[in-house]
């Protein structure tokens, strides 16, 4: 503490003494300019000498005190706030704001700044802990249920049927655990641009043709009618694989929430500069307030389906999209299905 005292005495002469070179510099320099016209006694020079320094040094000290005055209020004062926002923000406090001051543009810019990356780093912080508790979450469900057929499992007395159907509860479970995983780290990367798209003409129509033809086991289990409008040799420039994460997860959520016997349409369409692609089906739907939520990560707005997903899925959706320039939107009504719609190529570079 004395250490900073002394250092700011000194510093606080060294500016006196600016201001007292300065002023005596410009005073002198006018008084010879003036003087050099007239022709005066040497012996009025001397005795007004002393007046005229006199006069130098009360001129000092009053700007020297506007001057304290000044960097106290637009210098001092706004530095002491930022720092003590920034040492706030070191120890993980996001929520403080620093007032606008009275200083310069520079230091409103700065607060303005720091302000903006304050609430950034909160809405982050509080993103991560949610993350943090709905991943911990995700995690016991299947746990849970592995841990619980596992137990049944070591009855000796159980009977063969059941033993087979224990067993296959525990692989879902753990087929499940695996996606979560999987699902999370490919988010992880996405989120923290570790993936970056490359782009490359491929046939989109071939694309959308095969993945859909991975589900057919299970659309045929179901007894769904699947109606298709795909054009034919739809070529665009975008990475194959990332998109294929989008029709995957759309696919795999309209035969998900689809009931038997339901009817799912794919369609894909060039519309107006852009390749307009359609998964729409006859399932559950979603409420509006749901549709508002439904690309957040982890978000299950339908409730009574939540053994069947994790939540990630439009999650990664929506990443994806945002990454490679795609735009995706969603139309839905309770009981009467949803409707997603994702336009690629809109910039002609996608086009081949």
């Amino acid at each position: 503490m004395n250490e900073k005292k002394t250092s700011g005495f000194l510093r606080g002469l060294m500016r006196f003494a600016m201001f007292t070179g300065a002023i005596s510099f410009a005073v002198t320099c006018s008084f010879l300019l003036f003087l050099q016209s007239m022709e005066l006694e040497r012996e009025l020079l001397e005795r007004n000498a002393k007046a005229t320094f006199l006069n130098i040094v009360l001129l000092t000290v009053i700007f020297f005190t506007i001057d304290i005055v000044y960097r106290k209020y637009t210098v001092e004062r706004p530095v002491k706030n930022i720092i003590k926002a920034l040492d706030r923000i070191t120890k993980g406090d996001f929520s403080v704001r620093i007032p606008r001051s009275k200083g310069g543009e520079g230091f409103e810019i700065i607060a303005d700044r720091i302000n903006i990356m304050t609430e950034e780093l909160g809405s982050v912080e509080t993103l991560r802990t949610d993350f943090i508790a709905n991943v911990s979450h995700e995690l016991k469900t299947p746990l849970s249920v592995m841990n619980n057929y596992g137990m049944l499992l070591q009855n000796p007395d159980l009977p063969e049927s059941e033993r087979l159907q224990y067993a296959k509860e525990v692989t879902a479970a753990s087929r499940n655990l695996s996606n979560l995983i999987t699902n999370i780290l490919r988010l992880n990367k996405l989120e923290n641009q570790q993936i970056f798209p490359e782009s490359r003409p491929y046939n989109l129509s071939e694309q959308l043709c095969e993945c859909l033809l991975n589900f057919e086991d299970v659309w045929e289990k179901k007894k769904l009618d699947i109606d298709t409008d795909i054009e034919d040799d739809v070529i665009i420039n975008a990475d194959a694989e990332m998109l294929s994460l989008v029709w995957n997860n759309l696919f795999s959520n309209a035969v998900k929430f689809t009931d038997d016997n339901g009817k799912i349409y794919v369609s894909l369409k060039r519309e107006k500069g852009c390749a307009k692609v359609t998964v729409a089906d006859t399932g559950c739907g979603m409420s509006p307030e749901t549709g508002r939520h439904i690309f957040e990560k982890f978000y299950q707005g339908d409730t009574s389906h939540q053994t069947k997903g994790n939540g990630l899925g439009l999650a990664l959706v929506k990443r994806v999209a945002d990454i490679t320039g795609a735009d995706i939107s969603v139309q839905s009504e309770p009981g009467k299905g949803s409707t997603f719609t994702v336009k690629l190529g809109c910039d002609e570079n996608e086009w081949v």
